[in-house]
């Protein structure tokens, strides 16, 4: 076993807790100082000395950067069983780090175990908001239900650092793009409750709450806007086709075929893969099956909408696209991409 702890300008409370790790016996202890700068050259010192490996970047990179940097040494050195990542501000206390050493040891296939907060007692109201709303989003867009999605305390099977390491993400965003691709690729995702521990009221914390958040939840904001053009394009040529064949049928088809191979387009390049293009092989035909599932259904709705409970065809296919948007993400999300 591994604990990785990346660590920007930290202060005593990382040997604190450096020294009871060892006193749990969890080691080797790997630490990445994330440019930190040459005033905390000397808690890694100490670190070192207390046996501790230290990988410097000379700039602040970020934690998505700095836990792949730890990962990579850790692959690459060969170091011994699987991995518990863990924040350096005291936030994560030895017993709970054993309990989630425990958990992957007793894992019969690779997957993520996540020390879990409750959120109970003295919680500063961005960390408690934050997590709500994450949560709750997460939830809704792949349907799973994930307690704490933004927890710093993660363990992983040795098998998967491979994988990790290609995961996007340079900041607070990696956490969030990990578990949305664990889900995606099969892992399984575990959670251990542990204490919830806020020190001065989270002050320590380095999350910019609108320039982290915006990261976070960009892999939604862009299927959103995916969507969103994609919808106007349905929209124009629906009214396009429709004025031109006065057929309701044939008109909602000719429509949805040419902005579903726009939004394919997008998607597949874009929203589900980091920048990188899925298989065509893989991805096409699932697509289009959704296509065709999707297409039933927005006929279905905007044929009840607009014939029987008489409503405009431009608000009836106003109701319709908010129907099946988040039913659409979650299907890519989880068989299509």
């Amino acid at each position: 076993m591994t604990i990785l702890i990346p660590a920007y300008e930290p202060d005593e409370r990382l040997l604190e807790l450096i020294v009871q790790l060892h006193n749990y016996r969890l080691e080797p202890i790997v630490l990445v100082d994330d440019g930190s700068g040459p005033a905390y050259r000397g808690v890694f010192d100490m670190a070192e000395a207390f046996g501790c490996t230290v990988l410097t970047h000379e700039v602040n990179l970020g934690k998505g950067r700095a836990l792949k940097t730890g990962l990579r040494h850790i692959r690459e050195a060969g170091l011994p069983g699987d991995v518990v990542c863990a924040d350096s501000d005291g936030q994560h206390l030895p017993h709970d780090i054993r309990r989630i050493v425990e958990a992957l040891q007793k894992q019969a296939a690779p997957g993520i175990v996540l020390g879990s907060r409750r959120f109970t007692g003295a919680v500063p109201l961005r960390s408690r908001f934050g997590n709500s709303v994450t949560r709750t989003v997460f939830s809704l867009t792949t349907g799973t239900k994930i307690y704490d999605t933004q927890t710093g305390l993660r363990g992983f099977s040795l098998p998967m650092l491979d994988w990790l390491c290609q995961i996007p993400g340079e900041r607070f965003e990696y956490e969030m793009n990990m578990l949305l691709a664990a889900h995606r690729e099969g892992y399984t995702i575990t959670e251990e409750y542990i204490d919830t521990v806020y020190l001065d009221d989270n002050k320590s914390s380095h999350f910019r709450p609108l320039a982290d958040s915006f990261r976070i939840y960009l892999p939604i904001l862009m299927f959103s806007t995916s969507s969103l053009l994609s919808a106007l394009l349905d929209f124009t040529l629906l009214f396009l086709f429709q004025s031109l064949s006065h057929n309701l049928f044939l008109s909602v088809v000719a429509a949805r075929l040419c902005s579903s191979v726009f939004n394919y387009s997008l998607n597949r390049r874009y929203v589900f893969t980091g920048g990188k293009r899925s298989s065509l092989q893989k991805s096409l035909p699932k697509y289009f099956a959704l296509v065709i599932l999707v297409l039933l259904f927005n006929y279905g709705l905007l044929y009840f909408y607009n014939e029987k409970l008489i409503i405009p065809l431009a608000a009836a296919k106003l109701l319709t696209e908010a129907s099946i948007f988040l039913f659409s993400y979650w299907v890519q999300r989880r068989f299509v991409y």
